[in-house]
């Protein structure tokens, strides 16, 4: 099994930004994908951004050019800059794991977008 603790979410002003981050821990296969997702009030989810393990990215429309995903494969941590923030990108966020048959999801961030 795979274990998903994220970090990095909080409060921030338009215009400002933050960085989430995303540690897997457990049985981690040697090619796997790890994405973003977000969640806002009354909303369904949606991804943000995904990265595979040879680093190959794509990201949503809406925070293309304001966010970036990376990822350190040597800690098994995913990382999502956010610059640039906006009142709509208030969610809660979700890291998702997938390797072959499993998909696992961490508990959810929050980011609030204050203008």
């Amino acid at each position: 099994q795979v274990h998903l603790v994220e970090s990095g979410g909080g409060l921030v002003q338009a215009g400002g930004s933050l960085r989430l981050s995303c540690a897997a821990s457990g049985m981690i296969f040697s090619y796997d994908t790890m994405a973003w997702y977000r969640q806002a009030p009354g909303k369904q989810r949606e991804s943000v951004a995904t990265i595979t393990t040879d680093h190959i990215t794509n990201y949503a429309d809406s925070v293309k050019g304001r966010f970036t995903i990376s990822r350190d494969n040597a800690k098994n941590t995913v990382y999502l800059q956010m610059n640039s923030l906006k009142s709509e990108d208030t969610a809660d966020y979700y890291c998702k794991y997938t390797a072959s048959y499993l998909e696992v999801w961490g508990q959810g961030t929050p980011v609030t977008v204050s203008s």
